[in-house]
């Protein structure tokens, strides 16, 4: 089980991050600070390091990090500001792996992290499957009966965090939170919408997506 480090000062962020690595199935650690994440007495096997964090930033983690031959092979995503050019530019040029901007999508999170423990030789299992239904993480592609089905991003992002959790019930405003982003501000019609459409691309297996009354949605194998 790959081993995620967050470095992230704001706690919803981390928590956010957290819960939905773990639920994807890696094992997940927060730490507010650099001093917290120096102090962990093992280490993971991808780190994601905010950039403004109390004390020590997170350029001065990654210089740290890049300038001791124990740590320096450490696959490492920054997490910039939105209008951030300048941090992401300089983060890849310190020797990030890659970043991503905030606010961001967490489903959109976990496959920049999946693809990159790719890169790096430390692969997981790529492929859901429940009754005739393949979601392929590696080609992002999903398939029913053999057929490819053609999805929009965010209608993927859904259904692969629905088969990461099948069988649990998942609120509303956590599937919001982890598929749209954090600090989404559109109307919850958005989430049905999108899971009208997914039961109808999916056809036979759209039936498997099932309504929770007054909590939210689950993936019923």
């Amino acid at each position: 089980m790959p081993k995620v480090f967050i470095v992230e000062d704001d706690e919803n962020i981390r928590q956010i991050v957290i819960y939905a690595l773990q639920s994807a199935g890696f094992e997940a650690r927060g730490f507010e600070c650099g001093a917290e994440y120096w102090a962990a007495e093992d280490r993971a096997d991808i780190l994601l390091l905010d950039i403004m964090l109390p004390g020590e930033d997170g350029f001065s983690i990654l210089k740290r990090l890049r300038a001791s031959p124990e740590t320096k092979p450490l696959p490492v995503i920054m997490l910039t500001a939105k209008d951030g050019e300048y941090d992401k530019v300089k983060g890849l040029d310190m020797g990030a792996d890659d970043y991503v901007a905030k606010p961001f999508g967490v489903m959109e999170l976990i496959s920049r992290v999946n693809a990159l423990l790719r890169r790096s030789g430390t692969d997981r299992k790529s492929r859901l499957k429940a009754d005739g239904l393949t979601l392929d993480t590696a080609r992002r592609e999903v398939r029913v009966n053999g057929e490819k089905i053609a999805l929009t991003f965010k209608e993927y992002e859904l259904l692969h965090y629905l088969l990461l959790n099948a069988g649990l019930v998942l609120s509303r405003d956590r599937l919001m939170e982890v598929v749209w982003g954090y600090d989404f501000e559109g109307e919850s019609r958005t989430l049905d919408m999108h899971i009208r459409s997914l039961r109808v691309k999916l056809r036979t297996a759209g039936t498997h997506i099932q309504t929770v009354r007054n909590v939210g949605y689950k993936f019923e194998e």
